[in-house]
């Protein structure tokens, strides 16, 4: 119930809130600015004031100019609990490593972010309450497990185990995204030569058959149609990638639905799908584990553990298992019943609860797939490889030959 309201407060907290931009003079007489989110200007006045600042000028940011400035990626802020948890370990006290990894980071927007923690921190804010405000880097399992380690005296431990973690979790993330890139950047390859074939190179082939009179075969008199409709419908065709580009991106941010038919049709692909599966396993057992091992409730893991398992059908088997749990059954049993997790998983799950070692069983189950999914994705360039040769050699030949039948006929003529 606490964690509950804790969370519903951190939201009342960023809801309607924007970045401003400050200026004013702090206690020593030295000028400072920065930047700070805020539902207005009165709101950052009065917390500059709280903080000794005495405010010269504040404005809100109007206009934010792609390349102004680097954005915080995910792998930033694993880095900067890395770091945090080193300096903190080599008993290097907190507001003075906020100090020390904010003035020395080469990313201004992260060196933003660090500083306003720390003014926050400062001015008498929890660390967990100052990190609940940057909810869009932090999320709620952050927030939660370093709540917990201030409650319980062991926040130097739990930055260490936030920061594996984290550094888990996006080197899971960069091998999915380096298994999905590869076929991707083929397809986009393809398409681009494809459409200067089309829009350049066959209007020329065509012109010279024209010229020589000759009857085109049926497959050549289709590329050449091919090739009037994209020169005089580019835009049209162009028009309808970006929308369709658009719409998925609208689609996959404000539908749930639409996500939940993406995620469902993603686990069936027969070179993706077991990927996906082993790394949502991954998720659930990493998050699972550390959260076990910080101290956090089991119910409270489950959620935490459904929201970071990256796949609709893996949330709702967790949301189902976090059901079974409260009404009282072992989370191996509830675990089986899904139907979505792997005997071994099961069976050590069931080690784990027999022992009182779960949190290690997890850890191991999580180190486990980590391995396969790694495997899979070093794999997966020579499985690729011959259907994208067949698949290149299928479209730009394809064209090639279309343009070389009829000098064929044109020669046979002669």
């Amino acid at each position: 119930m606490a964690t509950a309201v804790r969370r519903n407060t951190a939201k009342q907290k960023v809801k309607k809130q924007k970045n401003f931009q400050w200026a004013g003079v702090n206690k020593q007489g030295q000028k400072v600015k920065g930047s700070m989110p805020a539902e207005n200007a009165d709101a950052v006045k009065t917390v500059l004031r709280k903080q000794g600042i005495t405010p010269k000028t504040v404005n809100a940011e109007l206009f934010s100019f792609a390349g102004a400035k680097k954005p915080i990626k995910p792998v930033d802020i694993a880095v900067f609990l890395r770091q945090l948890a080193i300096m903190m370990k080599s008993g290097v006290p907190l507001v003075q490593s906020f100090d020390i990894i904010g003035r020395g980071n080469e990313n201004p927007s992260m060196s933003d972010l660090v500083l306003q923690i720390k003014q926050d921190v400062e001015s008498g804010s929890p660390f967990a309450d100052a990190l609940r405000v940057h909810h869009k880097h932090f999320d709620e399992l952050v927030c939660d497990l370093v709540h917990a380690g201030e409650q319980s005296g062991t926040l130097e431990q739990m930055l260490d185990r936030i920061a594996t973690y984290k550094e888990k979790a996006e080197a899971l993330k960069s091998k999915i995204k380096k298994a999905m890139m590869y076929p991707a950047a083929v397809v986009t390859v393809a398409i681009g030569v494809t459409a200067i074939l089309l829009i350049y190179v066959v209007p020329m082939f065509a012109d010279l058959f024209q010229s020589a009179g000759a009857d085109l075969p049926a497959f050549t008199q289709m590329v050449v149609d091919m090739s009037d409709s994209a020169r005089e419908y580019w835009y049209v065709y162009l028009g309808i990638i970006i929308a369709t580009v658009f719409a998925y991106k609208y689609l996959n941010t404000n539908s749930p639905q639409f996500r939940a038919f993406k995620d469902r049709l993603l686990l069936k692909f027969p070179i993706f799908g077991p990927i996906v599966k082993k790394a949502a396993v991954a998720r659930y057992s990493r998050t699972l584990a550390t959260t076990f091992a910080a101290g956090v409730p089991l119910v409270d893991a489950l959620d935490s553990a459904a929201g970071a398992s990256g796949n609709v059908v893996y949330k709702n088997a967790i949301l189902k298992i976090k059901e079974d749990v409260t009404s009282g059954l072992q989370i191996n049993t509830a675990m089986i019943s899904t139907g979505v997790f792997p005997n071994m998983v099961n069976q050590m799950v069931a080690i784990g609860e027999e022992s009182g070692a779960v949190d290690t069983m997890l850890a191991k189950v999580a180190d486990i797939y980590e391995g396969e999914v790694d495997d899979a994705v070093d794999g997966i360039s020579s499985l690729i490889e011959p259907f994208v040769i067949v698949f290149l050699g299928t479209v730009v030949g394809g064209l090639v030959v279309a343009m070389y039948l009829p000098l064929f006929k044109i020669g046979e003529a002669f």
